[in-house]
C-alpha cells in the first residue's frame, strides 16, 4: 500500500475552481435521505472501489449522470473519505477538494483584542 501525497498549491488552487467543488458546497444537505437517490444504489459497491491499478471509469460515468453527485460529494468531504469514488471524483482530485473544503468550511478564530 503506498502513502498519498499532499496535494500541491496548484492542485489546491484548481479544485477551488472545481465545477464539481462547487456543487457539492451549492448541494450539501443535512439530512442522509440523498442516498437512496443514488445511481450507485443499482450497481455493485465494488464498483466504486476499484483496486489502485485498476481505472475507475465505469464509476465515474454513472456518477456524471447523478442527480445526488453533488450532495455525495460534500458527504465524502465532510467525512474525510479518500477513498474509493465519491461524487463523480477520484481519491485524488478528492484530497485536493479536502484541502479547500476544509479552508472554505472552518471559522477562523477572532483575533484578540489590543489593549
Amino acid at each position: 500500500m503506498t502513502r498519498a501525497r499532499m496535494p500541491r498549491p496548484h492542485e489546491v488552487a484548481a479544485a477551488c475552481r472545481d465545477p464539481r467543488l462547487l456543487r457539492a458546497r451549492r448541494d450539501r444537505l443535512g439530512d442522509l435521505a440523498w442516498r437512496a437517490q443514488g445511481r450507485c444504489q443499482t450497481v455493485d459497491p465494488e464498483t466504486f472501489f476499484p483496486a489502485p491499478s485498476e481505472p475507475a471509469d465505469v464509476a465515474l460515468a454513472l456518477c456524471r449522470s447523478c442527480d445526488v453527485q453533488g450532495a455525495c460529494l460534500a458527504w465524502a468531504l465532510d467525512q474525510g473519505d479518500c477513498n474509493g469514488v465519491w461524487g463523480g471524483t477520484t481519491p485524488r482530485e478528492r484530497r485536493a477538494m479536502l484541502v479547500a473544503w476544509r479552508s472554505e468550511n472552518t471559522t477562523p478564530e477572532p483575533a484578540p483584542a489590543v489593549p
